[in-house]
């Protein structure tokens, strides 16, 4: 267990940022069907005890109490077929997306389709007669992802992706039917789903067409993610490096004290040495001394002032 434990670690510390971010939603799934176990056999509402403070909810009044559902939605799938298709569909046009985009790219637009698409789910909920007295909550990275996908789409249209019973298919052509088929079922039960897709589309084609224009829209997201960042590594470096007291050896002060004593007293032998040696010089020049007299030489000039 602690292998598989440790591998994971490596996994999710040695991976790309597309891999965190499926690891990570992979790791909510878990917790939460892990958590809706504990509440199965402890008798609890999962929707009330659990899904209640993660998904997005439709009514403006209930988000100002719970503002961190804008962002863990995003993260969070509670049926298994809905993770495997997201987290493939992450996975296939991340790794396309990444081939000319950069991971923080990847992960801003991953943020900017979540929020879009809740803006759109939201928006149409308090907007569309057909909503009126309809309470409805949103989870899923499916905004996020489809987000990816479009842009990926954009900037990549004639990629061919080999899809299981239709072969090679242009990635302009997947990008637009799934933007059709999410378009003809607003009408559907799950219509606040696919609304929030489509906003996730629409951020998705305006981040190419933006892009294409030599605007970066993921710009400002990343640079406040930096500052951030920064500001964070600041207080936690000034929170654990502490000021080292200073350590004093009176032992090893003495002996310096001593020695330096010792080396900057000059003795009248010391003077001897030093008349002998500059006399050498004199007669028969510097090359003529000894290794032993050159560094005679060096010692005793310092002590000789």
């Amino acid at each position: 267990m602690a292998t598989i434990i440790d591998t994971i670690k490596h996994k999710y510390n040695t991976g790309s940022m597309l891999i965190k971010l499926i690891f990570i939603n992979i790791g909510v799934f878990l917790a939460l069907r892990i958590g809706a176990i504990i509440c199965t056999f402890g008798g609890f509402n999962i929707e009330t005890s659990l899904l209640h403070w993660i998904e997005l909810p439709s009514s403006p009044a209930e988000l100002l109490t719970r503002p961190w559902t804008l962002i863990t939605y995003m993260f969070a799938q509670f049926d298994i077929f809905h993770i495997l298709f997201n987290m493939l569909w992450l996975y296939w046009f991340g790794t396309v997306f990444l081939l000319t985009e950069n991971a923080k790219q990847l992960v801003a637009l991953y943020f900017y389709g979540g929020i879009c698409g809740a803006l759109a789910f939201i928006g149409a909920y308090n907007t569309f007669p057909n909503f009126t007295y309809t309470d409805g909550w949103l989870i899923g990275a499916s905004a996020s992802v489809i987000a990816i996908v479009v842009a990926t789409a954009m900037r990549h249209p004639d990629y061919k992706m080999h899809l299981i019973f239709f072969g090679a298919v242009s990635l302009k052509w997947i990008a637009i039917v799934t933007i059709a088929i999410d378009f003809l079922s607003i009408n559907g039960s799950n219509a606040g789903g696919h609304i929030a897709h489509l906003g996730g589309a629409v951020i998705g084609l305006l981040y190419s067409y933006m892009l294409n224009k030599g605007t970066d829209i993921t710009r400002p997201f990343n640079s406040a993610i930096d500052y951030l960042v920064s500001i964070w590594k600041g207080v936690k470096s000034s929170s654990t490096k502490q000021p080292k007291a200073k350590k004093y050896n009176h032992n090893s002060s003495s002996q310096q004290s001593y020695n330096a004593q010792q080396q900057s007293a000059s003795t009248p032998n010391d003077r001897e040495i030093l008349d002998n040696i500059l006399d050498k010089i004199k007669k028969s020049g510097y090359s003529s001394l000894s290794d032993d007299e050159k560094k005679r030489l060096f010692d005793v000039s310092k002590r000789v002032k």
